[in-house]
């Protein structure tokens, strides 16, 4: 069911809330109603890309963007240096706020990443399917404030909690990355801090662009999301609960789900396990959103259905098949497949959410993608016949649509693509007024 919004962790503990605000307190007279930050993506990886300031005196640092991750990491291991580190000391007000419940001594220190008495997370690359133990601490980031249209002035957050890692945990990340910038639903992730640390709404929103040459945006903070020539996408979203699911030691998950209730090609309902579109009482099931699979990952059974549904609609259309194209099962002539402005012309796919008359609309540009001169194939790929969570709506789906994250009242909006409003994700203004 439809999550509340005590039943985020972030909302679970009001006192700890209150704590996050004065431990992050801006040092600055100018109170920004929402931040921006530039997102790229990376050609080699398809993982997606900011660049934040951190540390002093400031450093540009490259970070991964985690839409799930609980907490910004970073390697502190290779020349991480600034005079505004602070270890987080254990039992402190910053280790209950992070829920970091261990402590421990390091036997090679004092460094960022290694001192006495310091309390511990688990930074997580969830691209490898690999953790660690990682510091808690302190630093200043710095992030350009937004009217929603350009940026404004830089701000600053001079007591950031972040954790530090070793740097074999950038395995398989993009090159000059230095570690994952989490946008989970946790107390100490980026949405939840810069939140609190410049007291406007628990609100971010993510537009990534699907060129490897032009940055997308993540807002953080409410709309206007404004987009050249002059298009407001906070005005034309549509709203579905966020859920909440047990993770695997029983707490709620840090993730983002919705509720599909069913998918439709052309307007024909696919036929498929239902129960599997629910968590069942492990918490196995549902749908999440995700920024680390790069395509939509389904469910054995219910890829198979669709799929199979696919190519009969695409086949009524005259697109031919052709063999298929690694990791993709499902290929097209490209020379038989139509394309408009929102894409190549092939069936549509829509989720359907809480109700027939709310969903997310799937067109070419999100649903295929050209692997060659000759050949367009389905961006969805078999995620296994038990995987924890039945569908993954990756990040090619998500590229050139607006989704704004309602920590507060645990709903999503969302613009289908915004193509239709002959705009993109690419077209903010990233021009300073200040």
């Amino acid at each position: 069911m439809a999550a509340s919004s005590s039943s985020s962790p972030l909302f679970l503990f009001p006192p700890l809330f209150l704590l996050l605000i004065s431990l992050t307190h801006a040092q600055t007279s100018f109170q920004p109603d929402a931040l921006v930050l530039p997102v790229l993506k990376d050609a080699r990886t398809l993982q997606y890309v900011a660049h934040i300031n951190q540390r002093t005196p400031l450093v540009p640092v490259k970070l991964v963007i985690d839409l799930s991750g609980r907490f910004l990491w970073v390697d502190c291991d290779s020349g991480y240096v600034s005079s505004s580190y602070r270890p987080s000391r254990c039992r402190s007000s910053q280790c209950s706020l992070a829920n970091a419940n261990s402590c421990g001594d390091c036997f090679s220190g004092p460094r960022p990443g290694c001192n006495n008495n310091a309390c511990s997370l688990s930074p997580q690359n969830t691209f490898i399917h690999t953790s660690t133990s990682g510091e808690l601490a302190e630093d200043l980031v710095s992030i350009q404030s937004t009217d929603g249209s350009s940026p404004g002035p830089i701000v600053t957050v001079p007591r950031f909690l972040i954790s530090c890692a070793p740097t074999f945990l950038l395995q398989g990340l993009a090159t000059g990355v230095k570690g994952i910038a989490g946008l989970g639903r946790t107390r100490i992730a980026l949405p939840s801090q810069f939140a609190a640390a410049f007291n406007f709404d628990r609100k971010f929103a993510i537009c990534l662009s699907s060129s490897t040459a032009s940055n997308g945006v993540i807002f953080f903070g409410d709309g206007p999301y404004m987009f050249l020539p002059n298009v407001d996408v906070s005005k034309s979203l549509m709203y579905t609960p966020l859920l909440t699911r047990s993770s695997v030691q029983g707490e709620p998950s840090d993730e983002y789900f919705v509720g599909v209730k069913a998918i439709k090609i052309n307007g024909k309902q696919v036929l498929l396990n239902t129960s599997l579109l629910s968590f069942d009482s492990d918490g196995v099931g549902g749908t999440k959103i995700s920024t680390v699979y790069p395509y939509a990952a389904l469910e054995t059974s219910i890829y198979k259905a669709f799929t199979e549904d696919f190519i009969r609609e695409a086949k009524s259309m005259n697109i031919t098949t052709v063999a298929p194209v690694a990791p993709f099962d499902v290929c097209f002539r490209s020379n038989s497949i139509g394309s408009t402005r929102v894409g190549v012309v092939v069936p549509t796919v829509d989720l359907v959410l809480q109700s027939e008359s709310v969903y997310w609309r799937i067109l070419g540009a999100n649903s295929m993608v050209s692997v060659n001169d000759d050949v367009a194939c389905l961006a969805f790929v078999d995620g296994g016949s038990n995987p924890r969570t039945s569908i993954v709506i990756g990040g090619h789906q998500l590229e050139d649509n607006l989704l704004q994250f309602d920590l507060a009242s645990s709903r999503l909006g969302f613009s289908s693509s915004l193509l239709f409003r002959q705009t993109t994700c690419a077209n903010f203004n990233f021009t300073s007024n200040g």
